[in-house]
């Protein structure tokens, strides 16, 4: 009996033991990684349920993966069509992620329709950037709205959302060439995420990948019309020395959105 009590206590301490050698050691910022999620919300409307307004879904998506910041697309204040609510409040209160910064797109049905980032941590330095369009082709306005999040014990990185237009043959690689020229001067690391409303052989893409890097190659399909499944929903980031991924995946959530999360988890390596 003593024997086996002596060796019980031998692996507690091995398991002990190798639990504190497997823990990662925490960088200067008082984190060794940061998760970021990009999500299409479909204005909170789930695509089976016409007309329907289920905040709840979403935020359930987001609580349930728990990122530290999420660039959100397709976000309604105070528009008609669901209900005059105020969707960017409404996902900080409820998620309980309580920095957010809302960037109008346009004036739709009362109110404004846009993207907006959400974060854990606070908030500073917030902008929206209009983003151009051809006017040959007409199209949709968009913008880049942008942010600086300061980590645990000071650490900043710019985070970024957009929607690039996906009307006409031009308007996407005109405005992601307008977010490289805007993002070119930027001193701190920058994470953007964000419905690109192009595949990974566009000019769009290869733009983007100009000055990015992105968390995955070959990427999993993130929208399905039909029969057709895309990968259009990036995250990316720069300079390409500042974060590794140790993880990229799609999330296969098809009630809340058309349009499922994408989510990275980032090595911080500055």
């Amino acid at each position: 009996m003593r024997k086996f009590s002596f060796i019980g206590l031998l692996v507690v301490v091995a398991m002990i033991s190798c639990a504190r050698k497997s823990t990662p050691a925490k960088s200067s910022s008082g984190m060794d990684a940061l998760t970021f999620m990009s999500y299409n919300v479909h204005h909170c409307n789930p695509p089976s349920k016409a007309g329907v307004i289920d905040v709840d879904a979403v935020v359930k998506v987001i609580k349930r993966e728990d990122p530290d910041v999420v660039a959100l697309q397709e976000i309604d204040v105070n528009i008609r069509r669901s209900g005059s609510i105020n969707q960017a409040a409404l996902l900080s209160q409820k998620t309980g992620y309580h920095f957010f910064h809302f960037s109008k797109s346009i004036d739709h049905d009362g109110g404004d329709y846009g993207i907006m980032i959400l974060s854990k941590y606070p908030l500073s330095d917030v902008e929206t950037h209009k983003l151009p369009t051809d006017p040959a082709t007409g199209g949709e306005p968009r913008v880049l709205s942008l942010a600086t999040v300061t980590l645990p014990r000071g650490k900043k990185i710019r985070v970024a959302s957009t929607h690039l237009d996906f009307h006409g043959k031009t308007n996407g690689r005109l405005q992601m060439t307008e977010v490289n020229r805007i993002l070119a001067d930027e001193k701190l690391p920058v994470i953007i995420g964000g419905d690109f409303n192009a595949t990974e052989k566009s000019e769009t893409i290869q733009v983007l990948d100009k000055a990015f890097t992105r968390t995955c190659q070959n990427c999993a399909f993130t929208i399905e019309e039909g029969k057709e499944k895309q990968a259009i929903d990036f995250i990316a980031y720069k300079p390409g020395n500042a974060f590794s991924v140790l993880s990229h995946r799609v999330i296969e959530e098809d009630y809340a959105s058309d349009h499922r999360p994408v989510q990275a988890v980032l090595k911080i390596r500055f």
